[in-house]
């Protein structure tokens, strides 16, 4: 992979961490509390409960890409981004656009599961 394909992936990577350090201190700062008071009876607070449960749920979702991200940032430094962890091909530029925090090739990636759906 050439220093402009590095560059631009690099780029991206730090983009959408960027995004999602936005996002989880709107979280903290708008969406995390709420004022039972304001919830005029246990329909309303149950609702308000569960939709704020469905926003950490998906906090802890972007808290796992976020470190997936730093992997793949942490590779980008160490020179092994876009090499599959596996067979130590390199990984296909349009795979890596599409998911840049990937760590296999897409035929690795479908090998693996191939696997997982096999057991369960």
């Amino acid at each position: 992979m050439n220093k402009k394909d590095v560059k631009k992936f690099k780029a991206m990577l730090e983009e959408s961490k960027r995004q999602l350090l936005v996002q989880a201190k709107k979280t903290l700062t708008e969406e995390s509390s709420f004022d039972t008071d304001d919830l005029p009876d246990e329909i309303d607070l149950a609702s308000s409960e569960y939709s704020q449960s469905m926003i950490f749920r998906l906090r802890d979702r972007e808290k796992f890409l976020l470190a997936k991200i730093d992997s793949a940032l942490a590779r980008i430094e160490n020179g092994t981004f876009g090499i599959c962890e596996k067979c130590e091909e390199e990984i296909s530029a349009k795979r890596l656009e599409a998911r840049p925090v990937t760590t296999l090739c897409i035929r690795c990636k479908e090998e693996q599961e191939q696997k997982e759906k096999s057991f369960g």
